[in-house]
């Protein structure tokens, strides 16, 4: 379906997985014998008229439905649910943390989705549909688009609790500086995505307890399921996060450790040189009274004078134990 008209794509589904593709001149007929799918471009000027004066949508569905920020929730209207629910960014050049959302209004003979960026998860019930192992009615929708989203979340997530293992390594064998900017990353991306799955975790579980009557005990108990899955991925997200956090405090600490090895040896160095210093600066001065200007064995006397001095000083740290 071309998408120049603000409807990307229009299914009537059969309620046995297959459907066929619909245009907007049967967009209104949903009264029709199956569940009416369409998906709509957020940002084109017909899709949104037409949800504003044509579809008979709540009002106040239709406001949330076009805000330009929004929350993973789910709200009851009627014998509706408004949806917004969050799934990875996997389009080329974007990066997963920058999660798309999902806007979603079920009713029992009819679905609504709204999309910014394409959705990989509703393209692939798209294919389904057109496969005919689709979705057969409106829970089943729901179950659907909750289980892709899900589905290609958990790549991410195992990237990235690799990505805490590397640098978990590399903080034991390398302890470089380089290393700061891929932790602070690495949290930064934690903390992204769980801004969004903690409420999304929510409203999965608010799903549960929504009396809507398309929305059966079969597709609640999937729901739960996915519920503890969203669950599992919060929960990954946050032992992500803390390590990253021990990680970096374990760079920091080796970090700080070199650089008081560093300063302890300058320390070292500097103290045996200051005296010898002091009284190289003593016979470098020029005025009379000098001793051993006229005598040819003085430079050799001083220079051994100067050797027993560090050697008792060397000796003398070594005895209070600095070095």
């Amino acid at each position: 379906m071309s998408e120049t008209n603000g409807l990307v794509y229009g299914f009537r589904l059969d309620g046995k997985g297959g459907g066929r593709e619909i245009g907007w001149d049967a967009a209104g007929a949903a009264a029709e014998g199956g569940l009416l799918w369409l998906h709509l471009d957020f940002d084109h000027p017909q899709a949104r008229r037409w949800l504003e004066e044509e579809s008979g949508v709540p009002p106040v569905v239709v406001e949330a439905l076009l805000t330009d920020e929004t929350r993973p929730r789910s709200v009851p209207v009627q014998d509706g649910l408004l949806v917004i629910l969050r799934g990875v960014n996997l389009n080329p050049g974007s990066d997963p943390e920058d999660m798309v959302a999902v806007r979603l209004w079920i009713e029992g003979h009819r679905v609504i989705s709204m999309r910014r960026r394409e959705i990989m998860a509703l393209h692939d019930l798209q294919e389904a549909v057109q496969a005919g192992e689709g979705p057969t009615d409106a829970g089943d929708f729901l179950v659907a688009v909750a289980d892709r989203l899900l589905e290609r979340m958990a790549p991410v997530l195992t990237e990235m609790d690799d990505q805490v293992d590397a640098l978990e390594d590399e903080v034991l064998t390398v302890g470089s500086y380089e290393l700061r900017s891929k932790i602070g990353g690495l949290r930064r991306d934690a903390i992204a995505m769980r801004r969004y799955l903690a409420p999304q975790r929510d409203a999965m579980a608010r799903l549960l307890t929504e009396r809507v009557g398309w929305l059966g005990d079969a597709h609640r108990m999937r729901l739960r399921e996915l519920g503890d899955r969203v669950t599992r991925y919060v929960e990954d997200l946050d032992s992500a996060r803390d390590r990253a956090a021990v990680t970096q405090d374990e760079l920091n600490s080796r970090i700080a450790e070199q650089m008081n090895k560093t300063m302890y040896v300058l320390s070292i160095v500097a103290g045996i040189f200051l005296p010898l210093g002091l009284l190289t600066g003593l016979l470098g001065i020029n005025v009379g009274g000098i001793p051993g200007t006229e005598n040819p064995v003085a430079f050799t006397i001083v220079c051994a004078l100067l050797l027993a001095v560090a050697v008792t000083q060397v000796w003398i740290f070594r005895r209070f134990k600095w070095i």
